[in-house]
């Protein structure tokens, strides 16, 4: 994913800067919000905000890079008895947990990074950055390189489960993200096949 999608609340000076461009953000919309803008909020010179932050996109996706180094510690770290499948399952629940009295400044952020066009090219770029920490896991389990077709697979697909998760969490608030991250996991580990429905008997072609 905030991960991601990192769900955690502002730690350091980068992380609250971000809050507040995400606020300004959603109140006012990305395009009508300048840095200049950003800066005067948090009550600091244009010049300092890009100390921290090279562009405005950049603000929208917060300590992300914090967070990789999480996830990549996390995973390093992770039981040699499980298998590669429920290291994953684990490291997306635990990458995109969010406290209770966070989840809503959450859902503003990410409903920002899936759903406003002029971020969509700075998020390729964060998403490349997320899928190579999982195929560097893959590849570690796996013996092989990180950039071989098994491991870059894998972490398309893990990205692909966190994206649905997040779509699905924004689409009805009532729903549970770690519940969807965990089915969609499921899905992931087990494959499609593993999955029956009451139509699964019936032919494709009458």
């Amino acid at each position: 994913m905030s991960r991601p999608f990192a769900g955690r609340p502002a730690a350091t000076t980068r992380g609250r800067l971000s809050e507040v461009a995400i606020d300004l953000f959603t109140a006012n919309g990305f395009d009508e919000t300048s840095v200049d803008d950003i800066a005067s909020a948090a009550g600091i010179a244009r010049r300092t905000l890009f100390r921290y932050y090279p562009s405005k996109n950049s603000l929208a996706w917060g300590e992300f890079d914090d967070h990789l180094d999480d996830l990549r510690t996390r995973l390093a770290r992770a039981p040699e008895d499980i298998s590669l499948g429920e290291s994953l399952i684990r490291a997306l629940i635990v990458f995109n947990e969010v406290p209770g009295d966070y989840v809503e400044k959450h859902r503003s952020r990410m409903s920002l990074l899936l759903g406003v066009p002029a971020l969509q090219a700075h998020s390729m770029l964060m998403y490349a950055d997320w899928r190579q920490v999982i195929a560097e896991h893959c590849a570690a389990r796996l013996a092989v390189d990180p950039g071989d077709h098994i491991p870059q697979t894998i972490a398309w697909m893990t990205l692909g489960t966190a994206l649905a998760a997040y779509d699905q969490w924004l689409a009805d608030p009532t729903s549970d993200l770690t519940e969807l991250l965990e089915t969609g996991g499921r899905v992931l580990v087990d494959g499609v096949g593993s999955l029956t429905t009451a139509r699964s008997a019936e032919p494709l072609h009458s």
